[in-house]
């Protein structure tokens, strides 16, 4: 509904009143352009949602009674108020200007005002049309998600406003650049790690600032070990060993000397399992400790492993034995293999 809504009265008054209004406001005739010698209301005003908005009417000695109507509604006769509304005022009443206000202005009230003047003659109309400028709302957003990489995602930013909102999708990425949807829709087919991250949806009009709203997308994916280096230690010196893995979910750490697992607090070593590396470290480097080493990372996608030597002050070793190796879970296979071949 908008600004109109008429005073109830009782009938006689009512009968009265539309007398008057008949004499007032008949058909009338339209003004046209060109029309000079008839004076004129306004152009469309525009106005922002909760703004209030003015509308004038220029009216000369000729007019001897004046009204504003909003659609079959009468807003304003002269000086009287007929609409229930109280955020419909009376601003001027003169000898050339006609003008009301509308306060808190509502989407409700867009629409064709008339301003009806009596002349000597007959009566004339001007129209004015209303139009109410909403700042964008984002009303419906994709939730987070968490998807294994290579599969299919699809965001959705729906936005609703006046005029209709400008919709924008970015990946918030040192890497990305510029926008890399204009849609309410971002489909991202065979979805790699380097596309993680969070998206921003953007709704746009120009009424207000740009409102934004942002959806974080993880990335799943098997671990991938990025570094681990064989080490040179002398017996009774300190020795690391140090395995650096990326992984989604973050990797769990497992140490192997051959075919024999490494538990937490076994004598003279510790093992400190991070979410993106673990540290083997060697208290009280001995004779004994001196071998290859394998690292696993693994987490519910699967598995890698990295094998590296702690070798002591001139012992001969291949500089490559520290490169990672992906294998899945094959090569644990070979390690009760490995142990059985020594009793032969």
């Amino acid at each position: 509904m908008g600004v109109g809504g008429c005073l109830a009265l009782p009938w006689r008054c009512l009968v009265v009143l539309c007398l008057r209004l008949l004499f007032l406001v008949p058909a009338g005739v339209p003004v046209r352009s060109g029309d000079a010698t008839f004076p004129k209301a306004m152009d469309n005003v525009t106005v922002r949602q909760g703004e209030s908005a003015t509308l004038r009417c220029s009216v000369d000695n000729r007019v001897t009674r004046v009204a504003w109507l909003n659609r079959s509604s009468i807003l304003y006769a002269g000086n009287d108020k007929w609409c229930l509304d109280p955020r419909v005022v009376l601003l001027a009443n003169t000898k050339t200007q006609y003008s009301i206000q509308i306060q808190d202005v509502d989407v409700y009230d867009e629409g064709p005002y008339t301003c009806s003047v009596q002349t000597d003659n007959h009566p004339k109309t001007s129209r004015v049309h209303l139009i109410v400028q909403v700042s964008p709302k984002i009303i419906e957003i994709s939730s987070d998600i968490s998807i294994n990489e290579g599969g299919n995602v699809s965001l959705t930013c729906i936005a609703t406003g006046r005029p209709d909102p400008t919709i924008t999708w970015r990946h918030i990425s040192p890497k990305a650049v510029g926008f890399i949807s204009e849609d309410e829709y971002l489909e991202i087919t065979g979805i790699t790690r380097e596309q993680s991250g969070e998206y921003e949806c953007s709704a746009s009009n120009d009424v207000s600032a740009p409102v934004v709203q942002r959806v974080k997308v993880t990335v799943n994916y098997p671990p991938y070990i990025s570094d681990a280096k064989s080490t040179g230690v002398p017996v009774g010196q300190k020795g690391i060993l140090l395995c650096e893995a990326s992984a989604v979910p973050s990797a769990d750490f497992q140490w192997y000397k051959d075919d024999k697992r490494l538990a937490e607090g076994q004598k003279g070593l510790k093992v400190e399992n991070k979410p993106f590396f673990s540290r083997l470290t060697f208290f009280n480097v001995s004779e004994q400790d001196y071998g290859n080493y394998t690292c696993v990372a693994s987490n519910r996608l699967g598995n890698t492993n990295a094998s590296m030597i702690l070798y002591g002050p001139g012992a001969v070793h291949d500089g490559n034995n520290g490169a990672w190796r992906r294998s899945g879970c094959a090569w644990l296979l070979l390690l009760p293999l490995a142990h059985l071949a020594r009793h032969f």
